[in-house]
């Protein structure tokens, strides 16, 4: 019996330049300057300032059945883990699911209140990708960022769909999406402009050469 796979998703924040966070990032400011205050920044403000006006695009990224993410994302601790971090979202993390969170240092899951476990995947982005499909069970996996991350999938072609929110500022400098990934054939599947950001959704072709994710 085969059984059914869910899509790989990209779920980005992004500037109109394409910078998913700023330069000088820290741990108050995790997005960096970005031109705006608080731990969302500006990029984010339109999932906490404007969480209503963007609704539906807020619950696709919460209808995930498996995350992956970055270190980066997870939090500010590098190197060996000799600090107890358990990510920037307090006890009860928004994700309610399975979180695997890549890494070259080894770790114990950590289970949260609320569902969620972060797991601590250090063999790369294929052992994540079946570990979150494994845990899974057939539903959709979001790759959150950051977009160092992002864009190791990409140039995989092991991403189904790009989902991109951009806001309507220029950075300049930071972490940029597509840095190093080959040119995309993109095929846009949605766009909605709501007051300070639009959504975009891409469909991402198979490449030639490259085989699909099953």
């Amino acid at each position: 019996m085969t059984t059914h796979n869910g899509k790989v998703i990209v779920n980005q924040t992004i500037s109109a330049d394409g910078y998913s966070a700023g330069l000088n990032q820290t741990e108050d400011r995790p997005f960096g300057d970005d031109g705006g205050d608080g731990w969302g920044g500006r990029l984010h403000s339109w999932m906490f300032d404007a969480a209503e006006e963007n609704r539906a695009e807020v619950d696709q990224i919460d209808a995930a059945s498996a995350v992956i993410m970055g270190r980066n994302m997870f939090g500010p601790v590098r190197g060996e883990w000799d600090r107890q971090w358990n990510g920037w979202w307090g006890e009860d993390p928004p994700f309610h699911t399975p979180v695997f969170v890549l890494t070259h240092h080894a770790r114990e899951p950590q289970p949260m209140k609320g569902g969620t476990t972060f797991h601590f995947v250090t063999e790369g982005i294929e052992a994540a990708l079946a570990q979150a499909r494994a845990a899974a069970g057939g539903g959709d996996i979001s790759i959150h960022g950051g977009a160092t991350t992002i864009n190791q999938y990409l140039a995989a072609g092991l991403v189904d769909e790009l989902r991109l929110h951009i806001v309507p500022v220029t950075l300049g400098a930071g972490m940029r999406m597509f840095e190093g990934v080959p040119p995309l054939n993109l095929e846009q599947v949605t766009a909605r402009a709501a007051s300070s950001v639009v959504h975009v959704t891409y469909r991402v072709p198979p490449r030639s050469g490259v085989t699909p994710s099953p």
